[in-house]
């Protein structure tokens, strides 16, 4: 059995996968470290992974951003953007590579699985294979990978063939390296070498650097691109276990409704507003005639709105909820997005902000639901969409078939192989030196 070493940026929507991922090999008998922030203590042991919980700037609590972001308001546009990035992805570094080298300088690592975002992984990564662990990225949102193929990430702007549609990339691109970005990428460099490493490309571009990239969703919800890294792997989507969750009293009246259910989530985080997009889902569908059912991601539900058509729950066990599923509305998590497609449910996106324009870009290019493009829509807004997606045979078609190709994953099969992959490489690089 392996030793393994989980590392994750303290946000829930990178540690549910990881955390899901590292359960999966503890079940397996591999022991199982996993460096992420402090709140995430029981998660991790309830997973039967072991705990080191990091220090400093690098245990931020995404729920109280005034401790890691507390000058956001003086920020709008990219500057905003940016701000939040350094905060959050690059500001933590030092105590990131410091935790991760605790662990591979004090005993015997046989892999780390790298969450994609977590920049204290490059001092290691800067080492020669054969004098580090080998690292596995694990993409935990859309893909952010550089390609002549694609804009800039973040920049929502869906693929452009032909020509033109490379000009544009390539202008951008140079744009957010040496322009919008630039003194990130110095800060990156220099925190980097503060940590005993160097910095070789892009800050925000990592996922070339590792020894194996698998990209925790299908590729079929992914642009295409001609220069994809040769390290990278589709896995398909990881879902964290949310345990059990009791159906509310309503459930059996909800079933025998016979109306279409429209989901409405704010998600687990963004949810101390439901004045953004709860309330004008509800207030925009309250004369249709469909069923509204809002889950508020654990805050309280007594804010909510209703309508005579509406319920309300903390959390629903989507296993049950979403197979009943006519139309999801959403502020775009990636995770949340890919097990609706899952169920070949479509999708309605207003995106809130981190990777959440990308992920509704992703919804409408692949024509599997409506991007909004503003995170708060008015009721009219929503109502118009939702009319629009339940009469679109086309979109519940292509829905179906993305659903029929996510299936076809076998996402533990993958992540293990990739796995003993770089293990047993390693194992052979180390016996012929």
């Amino acid at each position: 059995m392996a030793t393994v070493l989980l590392c994750a940026t303290p946000l829930a929507g990178h540690v549910g996968p990881l955390t899901s991922v590292g359960r999966v090999l503890a079940e397996r008998g591999h022991e199982v470290i996993m460096v992420t922030g402090s709140r995430f203590a029981d998660r991790v042991a309830d997973a039967g992974l072991a705990l080191l919980p990091l220090g400093g700037a690098a245990d931020l609590d995404e729920r109280d951003p005034d401790s890691f972001t507390p000058d956001r308001h003086r920020y709008r546009g990219l500057a905003l953007s940016r701000y939040q990035v350094e905060r959050t992805f690059i500001t933590p570094l030092p105590e990131q590579a410091a935790a991760v080298e605790s662990v591979v300088g004090s005993r015997a690592v046989d892999a780390i699985l790298c969450d994609g975002t977590f920049a204290g992984i490059i001092p290691l990564l800067s080492r020669p294979p054969g004098r580090r662990p080998p690292v596995i990225g694990i993409g935990t949102m859309p893909l952010a990978q550089t390609s002549v193929d694609v804009a800039p990430f973040n920049s929502g702007l869906p693929p452009m063939a032909g020509r033109l549609g490379r000009v544009r990339n390539r202008l951008a691109h140079t744009a957010v390296r040496r322009v919008l970005f630039a003194s990130t990428q110095r800060s990156a460099r220099r925190l980097v070498r503060r940590a005993g490493g160097t910095l070789d490309h892009f800050v925000l571009d990592i996922s070339r650097a590792f020894d194996r990239f698998v990209q925790l969703g299908p590729s079929e919800f992914e642009y295409p691109r001609s220069d994809l890294d040769p390290n990278t792997v589709f896995a398909g989507p990881v879902f964290a276990g949310g345990g059990d969750v009791a159906a509310p009293s309503w459930w059996p009246e909800m079933l025998a409704d016979g109306r279409p259910v429209v989901h409405v989530t704010q998600g687990t985080l963004d949810n101390d507003d439901f004045s953004q997009l709860v309330e004008p889902a509800v207030a925009g569908l309250a004369e249709h005639d469909v069923q509204v059912v809002v889950t508020t991601g654990g805050a309280d539900p007594e804010p909510v709105p209703h309508a005579a058509n509406s319920r309300v729950a903390r959390y629903l066990d989507y296993d049950e909820l979403l197979p009943r599923t006519s139309v999801l509305i959403t502020n775009g998590g990636y995770g949340g997005v890919l097990q609706a497609l899952r169920a070949g449910v479509p999708v309605i996106v207003a995106p809130g902000g981190e990777d959440k324009p990308e992920v509704a870009a992703r919804v409408a290019h692949f024509g599997v639901g409506i991007d909004l493009r503003t995170r708060r829509p008015t009721p009219e807004t929503v109502s118009d969409a939702v009319l629009r997606v339940l009469a679109d045979d086309a979109v519940t078609d292509r829905c179906r078939r993305m659903a029929r190709a996510m299936a076809e994953y076998d996402t533990v099969a993958t992540l293990l192989g990739e796995l003993d992959r770089v293990i047993r490489s390693c194992d052979r690089s180390r016996s012929e030196s």
